[in-house]
């Protein structure tokens, strides 16, 4: 099983420096770890998106409990959730290789 980070649908580059899934993507890229990206087609902020982000987010929601992200599934199957989570994850767990 891959590692794979799960984004909104404005991706890893998000709205700004603070956006949640670029944030948790720049963690990640920093501590050297490789990942798979699953950007999904949903946005809070697209309200035309909000019929169809239930759909969307289902897998989320089975991994994870919740329909945000970002989230983390690692390797091993376990999920972190949450942009700050994934940063205190990533420099607590820099890549070795």
């Amino acid at each position: 099983m891959a590692v794979i980070l799960y984004v909104c649908a404005s991706g890893t580059i998000g709205p700004g420096a603070l956006h949640p899934c670029a944030k948790a993507a720049r963690a990640l890229d920093g501590a050297g770890h490789r990942y798979e990206t699953r950007r999904l087609k949903t946005n809070r902020a697209m309200f035309w998106t909000w019929g169809s982000r239930s759909r969307d987010r289902a897998e989320v929601k089975r991994l994870s409990g919740q329909e945000s992200v970002p989230i983390l599934v690692l390797d091993d199957g376990s999920v972190v959730t949450g942009s700050g989570e994934i940063a205190a994850w990533a420099r607590a767990h820099p890549h070795a290789g």
